[in-house]
């Protein structure tokens, strides 16, 4: 086994952040109650990737939660609310642009924006319309444990682009994100409505396209219903279900996605997370990709720095890239907070085993991050 250490001197750099200071919050208040606040977060990782035979090693910008900047507008209008928020990422060489031939950067694009939304909310709901989440966005992905800063049901942020190799030791055509995924929702130029809150339920719809992307003409909508309470004794539950479809401008057939997640986390510190998903594709040649995923987790207040979080996950996922394959994905992860500093630190390891009848090596990751908000 050959081992190749690339590190990206930008990326490099940002290492050092976890030894700057936390500084005040950025939010510069009016005389009317409104205010606007500049925010960001700097996420760089030390990630080693093996597919079997070689290893390689890099700083990158980690694609779990991407380095990025942002400003909120909150302005009191009558009994509403009114809201612009704009976010960006700052285009560093990211951990999904990385595979066994290097790191395909190409710095920032028009793509990295997340966010250009106009919102109102009052007690009729909120209305919303812009560049911004869709309602599936999340759904799949409801998570209370702390662990879940890096060990989530979305398990390839760091290796997605790595090939896997066959026992021959030759590189297959087929990546880890190929083989797996949790069908979340995503963003997109959208109008969205979201209901008030009944006795912790709510709901939402959304239409929109993507319109940061000049190649991408499909139609995007969805729907869902979500739940968040707490109960008697401290006891904290929430869940998501989503139904969300890809109507393709070409005709050649409709993607259909249909995601829940739920978690609860008991005062002890105990967790438990579980997220599923179906997806049905009439496209000529698409698979009907399913999977499920569940973790265990703990955290507690055992050093002065902060909170710490353990947890252990498990992935489990059929038919995708090709009818019959198995993909299977467990990982481990210890989550340190840092609270003079206001950075989340941690350790994960995440091994992916993919079967399409082929005999493929396993592809393992060792990710060593550090989160810095500001």
């Amino acid at each position: 086994m050959t081992l190749n250490i690339k590190p990206i001197s930008v990326a490099a750099v940002l290492t050092a952040t976890t030894a700057i200071p936390a500084v005040a919050e950025m939010k510069y208040e009016n005389n009317s109650g409104g205010y606007v606040l500049l925010y960001g977060q700097l996420h760089p990782a030390l990630i080693s990737v093996d597919d079997g035979q070689d290893t390689e090693t890099r700083v990158l910008d980690n694609d779990l939660s991407n380095s990025r900047v942002g400003l909120r507008l909150v302005q009191p209008y009558g009994s509403n609310e009114f809201q612009f928020w704009f976010e960006s990422g700052l285009g560093l060489p990211g951990s999904a642009s990385a595979d066994q031939f290097g790191t395909n950067a190409d710095g920032w694009n028009r793509e990295d924006i997340r966010h250009v939304d106009f919102s109102l909310k009052g007690g009729y709901g909120k209305f919303s319309a812009g560049q911004g989440s869709m309602v599936a966005d999340g759904a799949a992905e409801v998570d209370l444990s702390y662990v879940g800063t890096a060990l989530y049901s979305f398990t390839n942020d760091e290796n997605a682009g790595f090939f896997y190799r066959d026992t021959t030791g030759m590189l297959s055509g087929i990546t880890v994100g190929d083989s797996s995924s949790n069908f979340d929702g995503a963003r997109r130029g959208r109008v969205r409505y979201d209901t008030p809150s009944f006795n912790g339920f709510s709901a939402g719809f959304a239409y929109g396209q993507n319109i940061l992307s000049s190649s991408d003409d499909d139609d995007y909508y969805d729907v869902g219903l979500f739940y968040e309470n707490t109960f008697a004794g401290g006891v904290e539950f929430a869940a998501a279900v989503a139904y969300s479809v890809r109507d393709r401008d070409n005709n050649s057939g409709d993607r259909k996605d249909t995601i829940g997640s739920a978690s609860v986390l008991l005062p002890s510190g105990l967790g438990f997370t579980i997220a599923g998903g179906t997806r049905d594709d009439d496209q000529a040649g698409a698979t009907d990709p399913n999977y499920w995923y569940g973790k265990i987790s703990y955290e507690g207040n055992w050093v002065s720095w902060g909170k710490t979080g353990v947890g252990i996950d498990y992935y489990d996922g059929s038919d995708f890239q090709s009818n019959g394959s198995d993909t299977k994905a467990w990982g481990i992860a210890v989550v340190q907070k840092v609270e003079p500093i206001n950075t989340d630190v941690y350790l994960k390891y995440r091994n992916h085993d993919f079967d399409d009848g082929s005999s493929f090596d396993n592809n393992e990751a060792w990710v060593l991050g550090a989160r810095w908000k500001f």
